[in-house]
């Protein structure tokens, strides 16, 4: 089902791809790393819903199906690093700031910052050609999204 997709993510010079087989790429992405620590619990997963329904519009029945396409897809994927790679060529810088966040929403989500999600993002945020300062910054807005800080006026 995902061979054409797998097979232009990861040939040597990718072209731009197709909005929707942008998004379960990306969205592919989120599962990895929310699987990444072994516990693919349903804070994470409720996050990746409202983040593809925030980011693309959708109704509850296409985030689900979304989803459940990048399940699929994320166990099919080659290595984080080719895809990661993969993704970096097809997309553009702008929106690859946008996935840092989201990546890092996923990992805080349920309230853990385990050592090996910090070290995936890092090297994520690298492989998309995002810096550490800018994945920083992503990663506190990413918190103070999660958990408002009370603001006293």
């Amino acid at each position: 089902m995902f061979a054409d997709l797998l097979r232009r993510l990861t040939a040597p010079e990718p072209d731009r791809l197709p909005e929707p087989d942008a998004r379960l790429a990306l969205a592919a992405l989120m599962v990895r790393v929310a699987r990444s620590d072994g516990d693919y619990d349903p804070a994470e997963i409720a996050r990746i819903d409202r983040i593809l329904t925030k980011r693309y519009g959708l109704g509850p029945e296409a985030t689900a199906n979304l989803r459940a396409q990048a399940e699929a897809l994320e166990q099919e994927a080659p290595d984080t690093v080719r895809f990661t790679r993969a993704i970096k060529g097809a997309v553009d810088l702008e929106e690859r700031s946008a996935v840092i966040e989201a990546l890092w929403s996923v990992v805080l989500v349920d309230g853990e910052r385990d050592a090996q999600e910090d070290s995936l993002l890092r090297l994520l945020a690298n492989l998309l050609g995002i810096n550490d300062r800018d994945s920083n910054i992503a990663r506190i807005r990413a918190e103070e999204a999660i958990h408002p800080r009370n603001s006293q006026a």
